[in-house]
């Protein structure tokens, strides 16, 4: 029979240390989980490369002749046109929402709720790892667009501009997939979000100028926002620091994001309502 020491027992518990806590390691605690589920899901952000890096290619292939040979054109560069379109087409929609809906089917999320995990982080990780992939996949866009000759007027800080508005504008878009994911925890709802991007898309000067659309489409663009961040990311690459087209790309971005974020908050706070 084996006798423990008492005194020996209460040493080794005082010795036990808690995880440390807080809001901030319990963000990048989620967020790096996030992160390093990515490469197991190629299939996640694949699409997210080669269908703006194919967009951007044939339009430049099929269009460029056409829109630099309009009269009044002057030095109209179409493949810088371009690249804020593919850029935009790379970023929207990336996000983990349906890493989130697995998560919630096998009770892993009920039982981080369990656990010392602040609430906050538990949604704003996930799009922290967001914004850093957004910006992992406006690389290879942005390399692309370079080998083809596309310039910036604007020089290094620009192209580091150019890559944080498009981050940014990823990450406010990201508030609706999160909130269908919370809201009904199923994954054919969370793939269909990216049916919201289409009118946000097409409706505006994502393959032609503005001044060049009909005037009811140029009516309906004029009050989308991603036609003040294809203004503004244009600006950079071929006017110089047009700080009112970049102000109106960035308030854009804060609209959206504000109305995205609000809906995601609201449906985690009825998510956890429900535990």
């Amino acid at each position: 029979m084996t006798v423990t020491d008492p005194t020996r027992s209460a040493a080794a518990r005082s010795n036990v240390q808690a995880r440390p806590s807080g809001f901030f390691r319990d963000l990048w605690t989620i967020a790096m989980r996030a992160i390093r589920a990515v490469p197991r899901e190629p299939e996640a952000f694949l699409p997210a490369l080669f269908i703006p890096a194919f967009f951007f290619t044939v339009n430049v292939g099929a269009l460029q002749d056409l829109t630099e040979a309009i009269p009044g054109a002057g030095d109209f560069s179409y493949k810088n046109f371009q690249l804020p379109t593919a850029i935009i087409f790379a970023v929207t929609g990336i996000s983990r929402a349906t890493a989130l809906v697995t998560d919630i089917q096998t009770g892993y999320f009920d039982r981080l709720l369990l656990s010392p995990v602040r609430r906050l982080p538990l949604l704003l990780g996930l799009m922290v790892s967001d914004f850093m992939l957004v910006i992992a996949l406006c690389i290879p866009v942005m390399v692309l667009g370079l080998f083809v000759g596309v310039s910036f007027g604007t020089g290094v800080l620009g192209v580091l501009l150019f890559i944080l508005i498009g981050a940014l504008w990823g990450l406010a878009f990201t508030g609706f997939p999160y909130a269908i994911a919370l809201k009904t925890a199923n994954p054919g709802a969370v793939a269909s979000s990216f049916l919201l991007f289409f009118p946000f898309a097409f409706l505006t000067s994502s393959t032609v100028p503005l001044e060049n659309l009909t005037p009811w489409m140029r009516a309906i663009a004029r009050v989308n926002p991603i036609t003040y961040v294809l203004e503004g990311m244009r600006s950079l690459l071929s006017e110089g620091w047009q700080w009112g087209e970049i102000g109106k790309a960035l308030l854009a971005i804060a609209i959206l994001g504000t109305i995205s974020q609000t809906m995601a908050m609201l449906a985690l706070r009825g998510r956890l309502a429900k535990n």
